[in-house]
């Protein structure tokens, strides 16, 4: 019998407050900041695809092992399409699925969130330190 927590609502849907629930590893993958970028390259490209080369200049940053990561597991999970073209060296090219497109709008709310809420995180993380700072002092 398997348990399923109080907050679960039907048994097709996954839930977050379950430790078993395969969700929590889902949104370590999608949230990300890498897999944000990402998507949002994506997206403003979408319906055409995008090089490989393409996205990791305009990922500040970005890792040529780490944007690699970061593709491989969206296409994992059918987020992300990859198109290989068997030129030497092979062009690789990648486009956002359906239900990749899907995730931009609540994964640019919460970029949206995130840019319009930096300078009172900052100012809370100042504050925080400093108390701590001033703690360990004494």
């Amino acid at each position: 019998m398997t348990t399923r927590s109080a907050h679960a609502t039907t048994p097709d849907r996954g839930d977050l407050f379950d430790c078993e629930c395969p969700t929590r590893q889902l949104l370590d993958r999608i949230g990300t900041k890498w897999t944000s970028m990402a998507v949002k390259v994506l997206a403003q490209a979408a319906p055409d695809e995008v090089r490989f080369a393409e996205l990791r200049r305009r990922m500040p940053g970005v890792s040529q092992k780490m944007l690699s990561v970061t593709l491989h597991s969206l296409v994992r999970d059918g987020l992300v399409t990859r198109r290989v073209e068997p030129t030497v060296p092979p062009r690789v090219h990648y486009r956002l699925t359906e239900l990749g497109l899907s995730l931009e709008v609540p994964l640019a709310a919460l970029r949206t969130w995130a840019e319009d809420h930096m300078r009172e995180i900052d100012r809370a993380n100042a504050v925080n330190d400093a108390q701590a700072d001033q703690t360990a002092g004494e």
